[in-house]
């Protein structure tokens, strides 16, 4: 059943069940309980409502549902190693699903943990010294870690995105992720959810190696067989899943240096924008002040011109603007919130396709290539 309700109404548990009884029609002690499916702002009117889609539970005993649970196998003895290269959501959820089929995963990050990462974070903001291996983009969690990857995706594409939620809920996320149309845990709350990743990841037979940079691969037989690291050691594996994010360009080079194929694809670029929150609230929910049961607003903008769409990207209701490069002498940011998305500023990327005709104009890129030439890596990765 949907409600259409008013913001205080929505927030309050008891008129949600009167709305309930009134819609059902049925005395208000025979609704025992409901379950919230999904949560959504319709702002397009003067008065903004609330979308609760619910299941309610009626003359019977409710039973509040439990998340679905992931069960995860010991590893400590499987005779298969897979190495993992990157700590990032794509290396920890590789090993998550390695677990699930008795398989062990050995993952490598040349970055930190996350707890040790907060000491090079906290130079970086304060003095402007990048340390190259461990930053906003590089360590345990990769770049949402710290600089709050959102839960949500345009694409219909992604695969199993409820699963992940509920996964993100099993370590400690709250329950809303799961049915908030723009779920969002924040910087504040990730990093305990990744330590708790890592835990599981290690109780159950699985390996980290902190501050190890994969420099080499080992290819026999057209088969990555071995990856060495900077200091010299070989670790070897039934296979290699690269999960090294796209700020690694040093795995782009030496997979083009390896002759192993890196296809090309489109990809997004821009700048972010940063603006008072409450202008975006004004806008957003057509007042001057924002209701006390309304979180902070967003927005999402795409327009095209000749053909080229331009769209807005990581939208950060009451965030903060992070520096997220990799190196000195570059100028990269991103956005991320707190839980509570309470401070003064939002920001957003506003981001403009480039295609590969773009590329071709612009470095003579040839499809008929069998694999990208070195002078884009440098470029577009």
């Amino acid at each position: 059943m949907t409600l259409k309700l008013l913001p205080r109404e929505a927030a309050d548990s008891g008129i949600i069940t009167e709305y309930l009884a009134s819609s059902l029609a049925v005395p208000l002690p025979s609704v025992t309980g409901f379950k919230i499916l999904k949560h959504s702002i319709d702002a397009r009117s003067r008065q903004p409502r609330i979308n609760l889609t619910v299941a309610a539970t009626v003359n019977e005993p409710f039973h509040r549902a439990v998340p679905l649970r992931v069960k995860f196998k010991d590893t400590t003895k499987s005779g298969r190693r897979v190495l993992i290269i990157g700590a990032g959501p794509a290396g920890l959820f590789a090993a998550l699903k390695l677990l699930e089929s008795g398989i062990k995963p050995l993952i490598i990050e040349r970055g930190k943990d996350v707890r040790a990462r907060r000491r090079d974070l906290a130079v970086l903001n304060k003095d402007g010294v990048i340390n190259p291996e461990s930053n906003y983009c590089f360590g345990e969690g990769g770049a949402g870690t710290y600089s709050d990857g959102k839960l949500y995706t345009r694409s219909s594409k992604r695969g199993s995105v409820e699963r992940i939620l509920n996964l993100f809920v099993q370590f400690g996320a709250d329950e809303r992720i799961l049915y908030e149309s723009h779920p969002h845990i924040g910087t504040n709350k990730l990093p305990h959810i990744i330590t708790a990743i890592r835990k599981q990841i290690v109780d159950c037979g699985g390996e980290f190696l902190f501050e190890k940079k994969v420099c080499d691969f080992v290819v026999t037989d057209h088969l990555i067989e071995s990856v060495v690291t900077t200091d010299g050691q070989m670790f070897k594996g039934d296979a290699v899943i690269l999960a090294t994010g796209h700020s690694a360009r040093d795995i782009f080079h030496l997979l083009d240096s390896r002759k192993i194929l890196i296809e090309v694809k489109p990809f997004a670029l821009g700048v972010r924008v940063e603006h008072p929150q409450q202008l975006i609230d004004s806008i957003q929910y057509h007042t001057a002040v924002r209701d006390e049961y309304l979180p902070p607003a967003s927005y999402s903008l795409v327009h095209q011109v000749e053909d080229r769409g331009i769209f807005s990207f990581c939208m950060c209701p009451g965030g903060i603007i992070a520096p997220a490069a990799t190196n000195d002498g570059e100028i990269v940011v991103n956005g991320w919130s707190p839980s509570k998305r309470n401070n003064p500023f939002a920001n957003s990327g506003i981001v403009v396709q480039v295609g590969l005709q773009d590329m071709r104009n612009y470095t003579g890129y040839s499809e008929s290539k069998d694999k990208i030439p070195s002078s884009l890596l440098g470029i577009f990765f």
